[in-house]
C-alpha cells in the first residue's frame, strides 16, 4: 500500500496469515472478544470488551478497559489514556499485535501481504532449519527442536515456561525441569539461530510470562 489516507488505521496481523486492516472513521475503535466490538478477537485470554482506541483532539490514544491480561504498547503496560505515535505496536492480552498507523502516513511493508512470508520454516521430516534460502547445520538438538516448534506452532502467542517444560521434557519429567535450565535452552537455541541470522532475534523473552517466536518477513 503505497497511497496516504484520510484516516488513521490498525492493521491486525495474526501469525502468517493476511493482515486485516481496520480505518479510524469514527471517534472510537472497541476491541475485544464481544460481537459488539469493532475488532472482535474471538480468544479466552481477551476480555469481552479489552481495550479501546481513540480520537482525542489532534491525535489518538489507547486505553486498557480493566481487562484480564492487560494491553500493551511496544511490550510496556498501559495505564490510563497513552497517546498513540505511527508505527507503535498495540499487544492485546500479549496474544495479538496491532500496527498504529497515523493518518497520512504509509502502511508499513511488515504488516503487507506481499512481505510477510517468514523467513524462518521448519522441515519436521529431517528436524531441519530453514532461514531463507540456507539450513542451519549441524542440526538442532531434540530440546531445541521441541521449543521452536512449539514457539512457532503458538503464531506469535506468549507460550509460558510451564508449556515449555511440558512440551519439551514431556509430562512425567516436568516436575524435575529448572528455570534455569528453561532459560539456558532457550539461550543456546537463540545462538544457533544466530548462525544463521546474526541480526535479528526470534525467540523474544516476555518478562514474567514466558516466550514467543517473531519471524522475519522477507
Amino acid at each position: 500500500m503505497t497511497a496516504t489516507r484520510e484516516h488513521a488505521m490498525l492493521i491486525l496481523q495474526r501469525g502468517n496469515q493476511t493482515s486485516q486492516r481496520y480505518p479510524m472513521d469514527g471517534p472510537q475503535v472497541i476491541i475485544g472478544r464481544s460481537a459488539e466490538c469493532d475488532i472482535v478477537l474471538d480468544d479466552r485470554q481477551v476480555s469481552r470488551h479489552h481495550a479501546r482506541v481513540f480520537r482525542q483532539d489532534d491525535h489518538y490514544c489507547v486505553e486498557d478497559l480493566d481487562s484480564k491480561n492487560g494491553t500493551h504498547i511496544n511490550g510496556r503496560d498501559v495505564s490510563g489514556a497513552v497517546r498513540l505515535e505511527d508505527g507503535d505496536e498495540i499487544q492485546i492480552a500479549l496474544r495479538y499485535k496491532l500496527a498504529f498507523v497515523d493518518a497520512g502516513a504509509t502502511a508499513p511493508l511488515i504488516f503487507d501481504e506481499a512481505a510477510a512470508t517468514p523467513t524462518l520454516r521448519l522441515e519436521p521430516e529431517t528436524r531441519q532449519v530453514h532461514i531463507g534460502e540456507r539450513v542451519l547445520a549441524p542440526p538442532l538438538s531434540l530440546a531445541q527442536y521441541r521449543l521452536l516448534e512449539l514457539l512457532i506452532a503458538a503464531k506469535g502467542s506468549v507460550v509460558a515456561r510451564d508449556d515449555v517444560a511440558r512440551y519439551v521434557w514431556l509430562e512425567d519429567e516436568e516436575a524435575g525441569v529448572s528455570e534455569q535450565a528453561i532459560d539456558a535452552l532457550v539461550r543456546r537455541l537463540r545462538e544457533r539461530l544466530n548462525e544463521l541470522d546474526p541480526d535479528y532475534q526470534y525467540v523474544i523473552t516476555v518478562r514474567g510470562h514466558g516466550f514467543r517466536f517473531e519471524n522475519r518477513p522477507v
